[in-house]
């Protein structure tokens, strides 16, 4: 019978198929788990000669022995062990080479994999070498285009970035070039205005004399206020011919050789010419030093009030120009040329004796003068505030001058600050950390505040509100104080050193503060939790901080360096450098136009605002010494500008002061 009759259904056999593949993140794991199982437990890499031990732990022969060494047991299990208890492992060490030779295999380059194929000697067709030979040669040729196609690109980009700037630069020049022409037209008129007005008071005064002699003087004065037109014509056609080629140095020498010549037509010795020569020698030097600093000074001037007039342009608004013709940037620079070149050194005008025969150290660490500037007070380590007259030290020249107030102290001193309102009041700060508040009249103090911890460097009485006053300590904290209150009536906690407080001449709720971090901190006393700016740039401890104006302030710092900044805009205007202090405090005055402070050279150092170079510098020599010698040990300690004045006074560390003055 047919087996299909016989028997029941086949089942049809299933054929056995390999298990599928572990999904990927399941392979990466067990990898990793392998790679851990071949890690050293002690050194944690990758065994190298491995030992099994006779707990079945395995370790790199140098761990281990080494571990054995200062301790016998297994640094797993804790099982007794000793040298003769540790045996090579070949089987692993076997497995741990494949598994490294595995490794570096996949790690190689498809070139490597070739080199090393062609020197194990496998066999290659000349037909096969030349197929691979060309798709190399194909290859590299790709990669050569790919390469310098990548190359031009760069080169492009790059001539395209710097013909961007050359053009914005080009613009600039021009734009520098036409407010210079418009200047120089506003200049020459001006000139043209003021011979013409000279002329006309000399022809008044010849009429008194001779009334007859008008008339011909008058047509002089045309005649000659055309030449004036002539000449500025061809000065102004000498500038639109103006080639950006031209040498700076030739250009410079025919700007000097362009001279208006005005002759006094009355003649005799009263005869001039007015032209860019005249300026004297002395004045012409200066700007010569200063040319960069000045050409940077009225650059910048000019582009900010030009730009400030196209925004007010395109508002509807009209140009404002002055009096004289002049657009206010240029009368703000002709102002800074004019104050530049009037002083050029710093004069001796007297020297206040006042020798201390109880104490041999006599740094003086603050003057300061009073709200009219009449008197002037010192302090400093010799724990003493005196108070002298600034008339008799300098018109009574004596061998000891001597202080009309003196109040002992129990502490050395730190700083000073007269009372802006009540001239008989100034309070100081001292090295234990006490802010006082002396009557001068009567040589008492008014008001002890000591809630500082440690020394108070600096205190500030407010220009606007007369009973506010501020500090800063070397306990980190800011302290305004109230003449009125026993304690403070805020603290500002902060995270380094406070060296220097100075209320804003303009607001008594604006405070700048000089500070250990290298930062000046401008704070809002009305939300404290916070500065209103952070001033940056100093490379060191910011020692003073002092107000020009209401928007300016400037600021010193041990880097050798004083800063000039924008309050209002939150901006930096200005470094300037040419005295030496990485140490010590030199003091710090301002005024309207110039900055000065101390040297560890024994120098006073002035500079204006707007030019980054000293303008003027004396240096304090002592008796028997040559100028020429090196400063020694003694340095400026303190420095401070008379209101209104080109005066200051000037200490040094060892106690002499001077009155110093600005001259031509």
């Amino acid at each position: 019978m047919a087996e299909s009759s016989t028997g029941g259904e086949l089942v049809p056999a299933v054929k056995s198929e390999p298990p599928p593949p572990p999904p990927p993140h399941q392979a990466a794991e067990t990898a990793a788990e392998v790679d851990r199982d071949t890690l050293c437990p002690i050194c944690m890499e990758t065994m190298r000669d491995a030992f099994l031990t006779a707990c079945g732990h395995s370790f790199c022969y140098m761990c281990i022995f080494t571990h054995l060494k200062n301790k016998l047991d297994c640094p797993c299990c804790g099982f007794y062990l000793t040298n003769n208890h540790i045996f090579p492992n070949l089987l692993l060490d076997k497995l741990l080479k494949k598994t490294s030779a595995g490794k570096t295999a996949k790690a190689a380059s498809p070139v490597e994999h070739l080199r090393q194929a062609l020197q194990q000697g496998c066999e290659v067709s000349v037909k096969e070498l030349d197929g691979l030979l060309s798709l190399l040669a194909e290859k590299k040729r790709k990669m050569e285009q790919e390469e310098a196609e990548t190359s031009m690109q760069i080169l492009h980009d790059f001539l395209h970035c710097l013909r961007k700037q050359k053009l914005e630069e080009l613009h600039e020049i021009q734009t520098d070039l036409h407010c210079i022409k418009e200047d120089i037209n506003a200049v020459e008129r001006r000139r043209i205005e003021l011979y013409r007005a000279r002329e006309r008071c000399l022809v008044k005064l010849r009429m008194y004399d001779d009334p007859t002699a008008a008339k011909p003087m008058a047509s002089l004065i045309d005649k000659y206020s055309n030449g004036i037109i002539s000449s500025s014509r061809n000065v102004q056609g000498w500038m639109d011919s103006f080639n950006i080629q031209h040498n700076k140095a030739d250009t410079k020498a025919f700007i000097s050789s362009q001279g208006v010549q005005i002759r006094d037509p009355f003649g005799g010795s009263d005869s001039q010419y007015v032209t860019q020569s005249g300026l004297n020698t002395a004045s012409k030097r200066r700007i010569n030093a200063q040319f960069n600093d000045l050409q940077e000074c009225y650059l910048q001037k000019r582009r900010h009030w030009t730009s400030r007039q196209s925004q007010k342009q395109e508002e509807g608004d009209t140009c404002t120009i002055s009096r004289e013709g002049y657009n206010p940037a240029l009368k703000d620079f002709q102002s800074v040329l004019t104050t530049l070149t009037q002083y050029s050194r710093l004069n001796v005008i007297a020297e206040v004796r006042h020798a201390d025969l109880f104490h041999s150290t006599n740094i003086v660490s603050s003057i300061e003068f009073d709200r009219d500037n009449e008197l002037f007070a010192t302090a400093g380590v010799s724990r003493r505030i005196k108070i002298f007259e600034f008339s008799t030290a300098v018109n009574e020249p004596t061998e000891v001058h001597c202080p009309v107030v003196e109040m002992p102290t129990r502490s050395k001193l730190s700083c000073l600050s007269w009372n802006k309102f009540t001239k008989s009041q100034i309070a100081s700060s001292d090295y234990e950390g006490i802010v006082t508040v002396w009557d001068a009249t009567t040589s008492q103090s008014v008001m002890e505040y000591e809630e500082h911890e440690k020394r108070a460097w600096s205190v500030d009485f407010s220009s606007s509100e007369p009973s506010m006053l501020v500090s800063g300590s070397d306990d980190c904290k800011v302290k305004i104080w109230c003449t009125r209150e026993e304690a403070s009536v805020l603290s500002i906690d902060m995270k380094a050193n406070i060296c220097s407080v100075k209320y804003n001449p303009g607001s008594s709720i604006y405070v700048a503060v000089g500070s250990a971090d290298h930062n000046i901190h401008y704070y809002d006393l009305r939300n404290i939790s916070q500065p209103l700016y952070v001033f940056s740039g100093h490379k060191k401890t910011v020692s003073y901080v002092k107000f020009l104006s209401n928007n300016e302030l400037a600021s010193a710092s041990t880097d050798s360096t004083l800063r000039l900044w924008d309050v209002k805009e939150n901006l930096p205007l200005r470094t300037f450098r040419g005295h030496t202090n990485e140490k010590n405090f030199v003091g710090l005055t301002v005024n309207s136009d110039y900055i000065a402070c101390g040297s560890e050279t024994n120098e006073v150092v002035a500079y204006h605002k707007a030019i980054s170079k000293p303008a003027a510098s004396h240096r304090f020599v002592s008796d028997g010494d040559d100028a020429d010698d090196e400063a020694g040990p003694y340095f400026i300690s303190a420095v401070c500008w008379k209101s209104d004045s080109p005066t200051m006074l000037a200490a040094n560390s060892q106690g002499t002061i001077k009155v110093l003055a600005l001259a031509a």
